[in-house]
């Protein structure tokens, strides 16, 4: 996968001072390269170790059976998601800590749709996304337009959404059970959670690629994107430039809203059911695979590739220590030391 550049925007760039002597105060700072390609490196370390610790049965590695590897990237499917749509937020300088939340209405309702009304799959879809993209464009209307934090504006829209889930639900998780005949999903729904290619690759596994890849070419190709790392960089100097700040930032929460009802659909379709507790805590994966890829959570700099990358380090993190029984416990102990070095090699960025 081609990795995008990352870019960095300022203004009042001060010389480098000169002199044998380093200014007092003056920190380490670790050539911008490095933060380049820390997710693939991080990514290759922790591969290389889940084949070193994996188990062994009949003197297979178990870690790398095609399976196991394929089950994985279904696994991180949609948190891997989830993060893209924070990837783009975070490059504004935000934040949105309602993706969970979303997705666990997402999934409510396309149960709800599917089982209740006895909607079809094409229109339960699109309507499903539509409320996504309405709730992320609210919240970023609220805090573009009107000045609030991103920080408390998705605050509030999560416990929102939970509350939107529960009463569309009557606080019960629905079942989706598959047939023909009223109050059954269509069985077109079921293949979500089927695999395809001669029954190897898991469907979702190929939307979460999909969307990385559409991803990865809006940052590398359009106006849209330069905006938002200019915005990222300082806001100031994109609005005295002329690009639509409030706009943007409208466009890039409504496109966290969208992936996270996306991810709620996905959601729905491999657990077969939808309840307004599904996605709970998962908006924090996703910020974390969006630290781990390498993406400053001051805005400005980053990658979808980086992002996509700590995903998948992510998932093969929670498989290996599922392999070996450890306690999951344990795993999150793992998890959190890893988020914590991700985002304290950070302040070694240069500030350029």
């Amino acid at each position: 996968m081609s990795v995008e550049p990352t870019v960095t925007s300022g203004a009042g760039q001060q010389p480098e001072p000169s002199g044998d002597h380093e200014p007092a105060g003056r920190r380490f700072v670790i050539p911008e390269r490095f933060f380049t390609f820390q997710s693939y490196g991080a990514l290759l370390l922790v591969f290389l170790a889940a084949v070193a610790f994996s188990p062994r049965r009949d003197g297979e590695i178990v870690f790398l059976n095609s399976d196991n590897l394929l089950n994985i990237v279904r696994a991180v499917s949609e948190i891997g998601i989830l993060a893209v749509g924070v990837t783009f937020v975070i490059l504004v300088a935000g934040i949105d800590l309602s993706v969970g939340a979303i997705l666990g209405l997402a999934a409510t309702g396309t149960a709800s749709l599917l089982m209740v009304n006895d909607f079809g799959v094409a229109l339960t879809v699109l309507i499903i996304l539509l409320i996504g993209l309405v709730f992320g464009a609210t919240q970023g209307y609220l805090s573009a337009r009107l000045g609030i934090q991103a920080f408390i504006v998705t605050l509030a829209g999560m416990q929102v959404a939970r509350g939107l889930a529960r009463i569309w639900s009557g606080g019960q998780g629905i079942p989706l059970a598959y047939g023909d005949g009223e109050g059954l999903a269509p069985e077109t729904f079921a293949l979500i959670n089927s695999r395809t290619f001669n029954g190897t690759v898991p469907i979702p596994a190929l939307i979460f690629a999909a969307v990385g890849v559409i991803a990865i070419v809006v940052v590398r190709k359009t106006v849209f994107a330069r905006h938002i790392y200019a915005i990222g960089g300082n806001e100031r100097a994109a609005r005295l430039s002329g690009i639509p700040v409030t706009r943007v930032k409208v466009a890039v929460f409504a496109i966290s809203g969208v992936l996270a009802a996306l991810a709620g659909i996905i959601h729905a379709g491999q657990l077969n059911q939808g309840s307004p507790n599904d996605g709970f805590t998962y908006e924090l994966d996703a910020i974390a695979a969006v630290v781990i890829g390498g993406t400053s959570l001051m805005g400005g700099v980053g990658t979808i590739s980086g992002t996509l990358a700590g995903a998948l380090l992510l998932g093969i993190l929670n498989n290996i220590l599922a392999l070996n029984n450890i306690d999951s416990n344990v795993q999150l102990l793992v998890k959190g030391v890893i988020i914590v070095a991700a985002a304290g090699v950070q302040t070694f960025r240069s500030q350029r």
